[in-house]
C-alpha cells in the first residue's frame, strides 16, 4: 500500500521549531510499503524577510544544515519526503544580477535519505493582493528556475511543483507529459488568494491532467503579520477532495489507487485526445 500525505504548519522563522513540528506529525504516520509526504512551501523558515531568506541560503551554502535535517527525517521515518521549499544560494556563475540571489527549491529525499529530485520554483510571486501586505515581490532575492521536476519512487512518478506554479496550467500539462501520476504544491498562499482561487485551481489541476495533486499550505498568521490560507488537500484524479485540513497544523492522509488513476485515464484518455502540443521544457 501506499500512502499520501500532506502536513500543513504555521511556520515560524526558527528552523529548529519547524523541524520538531514537522517530526511530531511524522510520528503520527501509520507504517506503509511506501509513504509520500508532502510540506509546506519554506517549511522551515517563514514569517521573515526576504533578507532572512537570503541569509538562511548562506547558511546552507557554508554547511547545508537545513538540507541535512530533512534528509535525515526521512530517513528516520523511512519514507519519500517531498520536502516543501527551502532556499539555497546560488553559485556565482549561476547568480543573473551582480545582487546575491536564491533559488526557492522543493528537494525530495528517498527513505535512505538521498536526494533524489531538486526542483526550483519557476513562477515568482510578483504580485498586489487586497491584504495587509499589499505588495509581494518574490523576486526581489530569488532567482527563478528553468527546469521542470519528476522523481521517481518505488511505485510512482511525482511532478515537482510550487505555489504560484498553480496557476500556469501548460507547467503541469508538461509534467504529466513527462509520467508524472501525482503532482505536489507545496504552498503559502495568501489567505486573500486562498479563499479565491486555491480549491479551484488545485480540482483544475488534477482534472485537466489526471492525477493525484497534494498540496501541503502553510496556514495560520506568521509573526511577520502575513496571513496564509492553509486548506491543504489530496485530490483525486477525477477531481475529488479525498482529505482537507482546513485551519490550524495537522497532517492528512489517504491511500494512492494506482487502480483509481488508470480507471480514469482509460475512461477518458485526454491525452490522446489532445490536439494541441508544446516542446517539453528539460528536467533532470
Amino acid at each position: 500500500m501506499v500512502s499520501l500525505s500532506a502536513i500543513q504548519l504555521c511556520s515560524k522563522p526558527n528552523v529548529e521549531h519547524n523541524l520538531a513540528t514537522i517530526e511530531a506529525f511524522l510520528k503520527e504516520l501509520t507504517p506503509s510499503d511506501e509513504n509520500i509526504v508532502v510540506l509546506p512551501e519554506c517549511c522551515l523558515f517563514f514569517g521573515g524577510t526576504e533578507t532572512d531568506q537570503l541569509n538562511l541560503a548562506k547558511q546552507n551554502s557554508v554547511n547545508n544544515f537545513t538540507a541535512d535535517a530533512l534528509a535525515a527525517l526521512a530517513k528516520k521515518y523511512q519514507l519519500y519526503l517531498v520536502a516543501g521549499s527551502i532556499p539555497i544560494l546560488l553559485p556565482d556563475e549561476e547568480q543573473e544580477t551582480n545582487n546575491e540571489r536564491f533559488t526557492n527549491s522543493s528537494l525530495v529525499f528517498s527513505p535512505s535519505g538521498e536526494l533524489i529530485q531538486r526542483y526550483d520554483k519557476i513562477h515568482l510571486f510578483d504580485a498586489k493582493v487586497k491584504d495587509g501586505q499589499k505588495q509581494y515581490l518574490e523576486s526581489t532575492h530569488t532567482q527563478a528556475g528553468k527546469k521542470l521536476s519528476v522523481a521517481k519512487t518505488k511505485s510512482t512518478h511525482i511532478g515537482l511543483s510550487i505555489c504560484y506554479d498553480l496557476r500556469f496550467p501548460e507547467l503541469y500539462r508538461q509534467l504529466r507529459t513527462l509520467g508524472a501520476d501525482i503532482i505536489t504544491v507545496p504552498s503559502a498562499f495568501t489567505a486573500t488568494t486562498g479563499k479565491a482561487h486555491w480549491q479551484a485551481l488545485l480540482q483544475a489541476r488534477a482534472i485537466e491532467n489526471q492525477v493525484y495533486v497534494i498540496a501541503a499550505g502553510q496556514q495560520g498568521i506568521h509573526e511577520n503579520g502575513r496571513e496564509t490560507w492553509g486548506h491543504s488537500m489530496i485530490i483525486s484524479p477525477w477531481g475529488e477532495i479525498k482529505a482537507c485540513a482546513p485551519d490550524g497544523e495537522g497532517i492528512i492522509t489517504v491511500t494512492y489507487s494506482p487502480e483509481e488513476l488508470a480507471k480514469v485515464r482509460e475512461a477518458m484518455p485526454v491525452m490522446n485526445h489532445n490536439k494541441f502540443t508544446s516542446k517539453l521544457t528539460p528536467y533532470e
